[in-house]
């Protein structure tokens, strides 16, 4: 069995791989001397996967949408009870996420680490779907969904998304409606793990004071045989989402004090991933320090305006199929701050960016980058999320250090347009 190992020079890190005959890639960051020790399970399967080509099947079929957030709920149950309470008699804590392009199982631990691995191992891959734990299931989660119904910052969120996406899957809730989950069954549950979970298309990213040698050989003990070793490559299908963004303006009425606000841009310069995907990704969270961030000028002038407070943040998500920066926070006024933000980038793509402010920026996120590699979590996560878009976390420094003023430049002219954007509210209601 082949190890193979990826260095970096400038952090002074290194990760060891080596591939399984089932196709399962096993990941190890060696961290000496830290207690604690972290390991998570991720498949390249979240909630925008509900049209695919089953294992073992030649024509495309559609699934209820949340099945990948229900599949994850249900794979904590064995026949003998909950897994949970098998992790707890280890010590350790165990936990598990689904987002829109995949799932993921995690536990951290300071002993117990190979038996932490294996219970892992045996659990995720000893699906154990009944009709009648599915139909109990159905309850837990259609609560889970109206109690996210009710919240007002997720409701703001997914309104935006809405509003930008026409097709698109990333504009459906990752646990889909009270409707569509009823439609489950443990055939379908069966069908979307057989086909998502097989090790081909999951890999495992281990961290901490280990043994490598002797992590694989756990894994490889209780590691289920796969029906086939030979599998081809997933076919998934998006529907193509147009250019256009679906909604100018969503506003809806919740229990909050004060307005809360999601204003949301559509990215159109979408398709690649690796490398390109990376700057793409970086140099927008530049332009989003640069001209958004807490210690900019603007910042402080919609601050002493009073027309945003310190809840006032933004974030971009690029995939190879969509992308999109939410700018948002709390606001007696989110229209005036939609037009204040929409004036500003107006201005700054006529005047151009400041060298002083990017160059300052550019070095902030350098900072921040070389502080999560002080986090387990945040590497294991990182690599995982990265890993899926054919993407090295190794190769962030470098690229960041290659982007100029201009590549930001040009992204604010690309990205941030009024074509493209798209402004959620959420009112205080009326009636309490």
């Amino acid at each position: 069995m082949e190890i193979k190992e990826l260095a970096s020079d400038r952090l002074e890190e290194k990760i060891r791989e080596v591939q399984l005959d089932n196709g399962l890639k096993l990941f190890y960051m060696p961290k000496k001397g830290f207690s604690k020790k972290y390991a998570i399970f991720t498949t390249k399967y979240g909630s925008n996967d509900n049209r695919f080509v089953p294992l073992g099947k030649d024509e495309f079929e559609d699934v209820p949408e949340g099945i990948a957030h229900f599949l994850e709920h249900k794979l904590f149950e064995e026949p003998e009870g909950n897994i949970f309470n098998e992790f707890s008699k280890l010590g350790s804590y165990v936990n598990a996420f689904t987002n829109f392009n995949q799932t993921a199982y995690l536990f951290s631990c300071t002993e117990n680490f190979y038996e932490n691995l294996s219970l892992l191992i045996k659990f995720v891959q000893n699906p154990y779907f009944t009709d009648e734990n599915v139909n109990k299931e159905k309850g837990i989660i259609e609560q889970e969904i109206k109690m996210y119904d009710d919240e007002p910052g997720w409701k703001v969120f997914f309104n935006c998304l809405k509003g930008m996406y026409k097709k698109h899957p990333v504009r459906i809730d990752i646990a889909g409606t009270v409707e569509s989950i009823n439609k489950i069954t443990k055939e379908t549950l069966y069908k979307c793990y057989n086909t998502f979970y097989h090790p081909s298309n999951m890999i495992l990213f281990m961290i901490g004071d280990l043994d490598f040698e002797k992590s694989i050989d756990k894994i490889m003990n209780v590691m289920k045989e796969s029906p086939s070793n030979n599998v081809k490559e997933i076919k998934r299908f998006y529907s193509k989402e147009p250019k256009e963004i679906n909604e100018k303006y969503i506003e809806e009425s919740l229990a909050v004090s004060v307005p809360l606000f999601n204003m949301g841009f559509k990215d159109l310069d979408i398709g690649t991933d690796g490398t390109e995907l990376l700057k793409r990704n970086i140099e927008t969270e530049i332009l989003l320090e640069m001209l958004f961030g807490s210690s900019t000028e603007f910042y402080q002038y919609l601050y002493d305006s009073g027309l945003i407070d310190n809840s006032f943040g933004f974030q971009y998500v690029g995939h190879k199929d969509y992308g999109h920066s939410i700018i948002g926070g709390q606001s007696e006024d989110p229209n005036k701050v939609s037009e204040e933000i929409l004036k500003y980038v107006e201005k700054l793509k006529l005047e151009g960016l400041k060298e002083e402010l990017f160059i300052r920026m550019k070095n902030k996120l350098m900072g921040y980058h070389i502080m999560d590699f002080n986090s387990l979590e945040n590497i294991a996560n990182g690599f995982a999320s990265y890993y899926f878009d054919n993407i090295s976390l190794f190769d962030y420094i470098y690229i960041l250090e290659k982007i100029t003023l201009k590549d930001v430049e040009n992204r604010l002219k690309a990205h941030l347009t009024k074509d493209n954007y798209t402004l959620s509210i959420i009112y205080p209601r009326k009636d309490i």
